[in-house]
């Protein structure tokens, strides 16, 4: 972890300990406050609406939430997800869960290259399809998939686009509008923050999106994701956001040099 994004958490676990939805006294006023400010920072990194950002325990947690979330929410409207072979095994395993719900899962192979191949992507629509999850950058070849391109594909057909981005984020580039991603997991201890909180951006128009719960308790983050929030934790990721932001030009000219020097 950053030495940086330490200092920032370590008052949140001894001097301001309250609970941000404690709304009747100061101790959770003051979390409160961290914890919106924070918000604020995640959503600078990747350019949504602070209101678009829900934290989770990790990107984990939020590949489930966001895929199981838009399975439940939108089952009306069909039951078919498109994604990828080379997925991390959060998106895989959540999608194999689906299927054992009676869900159709189509899993795109990749071209020598480790990218998909878009005119299979469209090709594998259907009128039930709701979704496409489709990482934005491998986790073990670096790969990063053409997002624009497949946004694009997705929106022709009306269809929610879901990226696990926990390699993209704080590294590349990702604007969720320019991009034009739908739902999207990432988290901090990517981008030298602490293990154990991450966040699902989950748009809130043109398209608004809505997912079902898959925690429920006292209605935390905007009803969709219930429990205490990891106040230092949130502190610390909002740190490393705004780091990641600030220096990540610099970091990828360094770490550039180190891969082409190996």
């Amino acid at each position: 972890m950053d030495p940086r994004v330490l200092e920032a958490m370590i008052p949140y676990f001894t001097e301001h300990f309250g609970n941000a939805a404690s709304r009747n006294h100061p101790f959770g006023w003051e979390a409160e406050e961290a914890v919106d400010y924070a918000r604020e920072q995640v959503a600078k990194l990747i350019g949504a609406d602070p209101k678009e950002i829900i934290f989770t325990s990790g990107a984990t947690e939020g590949d489930n939430l966001g895929i199981k979330g838009v399975y439940e929410m939108y089952a009306s409207k069909g039951n078919h997800i498109i994604t990828c072979t080379t997925e991390h095994k959060a998106v895989l395993d959540t999608c194999k869960h689906i299927e054992h719900l009676g869900g159709e899962v189509t899993y795109l192979p990749v071209a020598a290259n480790g990218l998909i191949d878009l005119t299979a992507l469209e090709a594998a629509i259907k009128p039930t399809t709701i979704l496409i999850a489709i990482m934005y950058a491998n986790n073990e070849i670096g790969v990063v998939q053409p997002v624009k391109e497949i946004s694009t594909i997705a929106k022709k057909h009306g269809v929610l686009f879901f990226s696990d981005a926990v390699q993209a984020v704080g590294k590349i580039p990702v604007d969720v509008n320019a991009d034009g991603i739908d739902i999207m997991a990432f988290t901090a201890h990517k981008m030298y923050g602490p293990k154990g909180i991450g966040a699902l951006y989950v748009r809130r128009k043109n398209p608004r999106v809505k997912v079902t719960a898959q925690m429920d308790g006292g209605g935390h983050e905007r009803g969709m994701r219930s429990g205490t929030l990891n106040v230092p934790g949130i502190v610390g990721f909002g740190k490393a956001c705004e780091l990641a932001r600030l220096e990540m030009a610099a970091d990828a000219e360094r770490l550039s040099k180190l891969r082409d020097k190996l």
